[in-house]
């Protein structure tokens, strides 16, 4: 529950304290970057952030499974643990730390 006690909800979008927030935003621009830049309109709603972040922890559970689980057998376990991971992760950092066309950008919602 250590990401529910960083999380402040209100009005249903999810913020962590300025002071911690920009140090992870410069930590993680190369991700951030990609998905905050364009000019392009964007549809943005709350309840994609939520979703993103339940993604997140979703595909991060489920990497953390299959490694427990399979450790000590063939290494091409590690294939399914990259690739969850990796989008657990990058789920994570868009839906914690991004902004509002990140967020949109990452489900796709542009140009509407």
């Amino acid at each position: 529950m250590l990401l529910s006690s960083l999380l402040k909800k209100k009005k249903n979008e999810f913020s962590i304290p300025k002071q911690m927030k920009e140090p992870l935003r410069k930590l993680f621009a190369p991700i951030l970057s990609r998905f905050e830049t364009g000019s392009d309109l964007y549809t943005y709603k709350p309840l994609q952030r939520t979703v993103l972040i339940v993604l997140g922890l979703l595909f991060s559970g489920l990497a953390s499974v299959v490694f427990a689980l399979a450790q000590g057998k063939s290494p091409g376990y590690l294939f399914p643990v990259v690739i969850f991971g990796g989008v657990g992760f990058v789920s994570l950092v868009i839906g914690i730390l991004g902004n509002d066309r990140a967020v949109a950008k990452i489900w796709g919602s542009g140009k509407r």
